[in-house]
């Protein structure tokens, strides 16, 4: 709003935004980027892969953990390794590419554990993570064939695991990560304790949102500061009695 611009908020799901999005493009004739401008959205997404091929000195990982909402990201990644490998600027090799969602609100990752491609929409998310809280992911099914063709998985942690993983990136790695990041994080924890990643291979998380967005996830789950006064005394005490 500090640009001067208009900003609705929607009290509803994510999927009810889209859906009033569309009506809103209809009715009006004005673009959405994540609804009839979806190509170019889309396309854009692609960036992400190709700088991970550049970052990691013109090669590929073994594995990729990516956060799924209504899952575009995944499939642009593999379309972008694709691409690199056809210009000849990295080597072909195999990339096993996995998807995270949160447990609240995981249809792709239902449909990839039970074997099907048939997405059952979640009709009321239950998650701390709004972000990717699509129960009705247009690029469901492409997901799930992205996973398929690479060897990759799915895993849906639930929010303590999030909250978790968003903790643990940011102790480790100096990274605050909103929701979607934790998510991926504790996707990746699984993977790896489920033996589908090994400690030789590499791996690359996408971290794709600042935890300055979703605040309210990690609020009192992180301790809370500790008030003295002014004081040498009073801190050389607290100190002291830790």
């Amino acid at each position: 709003m500090v640009y001067g611009t208009n900003v609705i908020g929607i009290h509803g799901t994510y999927d009810e935004v889209n859906r009033l999005c569309s009506e809103i493009a209809g009715k009006y004739g004005w673009a959405f980027v994540n609804v009839n401008i979806r190509p170019y959205y889309a396309e854009g997404s692609k960036a992400m892969g190709y700088e991970i091929a550049e970052q990691l000195g013109w090669q590929l990982p073994d594995h990729v953990v990516v956060p799924m909402a209504g899952g575009s990201l995944i499939t642009k990644i593999h379309k972008s390794f694709k691409e690199f490998v056809k210009l000849g600027l990295v080597d072909e090799q195999d990339v096993h590419i996995h998807g995270a969602q949160a447990e609240g609100c995981a249809p792709i990752v239902n449909a990839m554990k039970a074997g099907v491609d048939i997405i059952k929409p979640v009709s009321k998310p239950n998650t701390i993570v709004k972000s990717l809280a699509i129960g009705n992911p247009a690029d469901g099914f492409y997901s799930i064939q992205t996973m398929k063709q690479t060897g990759g998985y799915a895993e849906n942690p639930n929010d303590d695991e999030v909250v978790a993983g968003i903790r643990l990136l940011a102790e480790t790695e100096g990274i605050f990560a909103e929701t979607a990041g934790g998510t991926t994080v504790a996707a990746a924890q699984r993977l790896v304790e489920g033996g589908r990643i090994k400690a030789n291979e590499s791996l690359v998380l996408c971290i794709t949102g600042h935890g300055l967005k979703t605040q309210e996830a990690v609020n009192g789950k992180c301790g809370e500061p500790r008030v003295i006064k002014p004081s040498l005394r009073e801190f050389s005490a607290l100190v002291e009695n830790e």
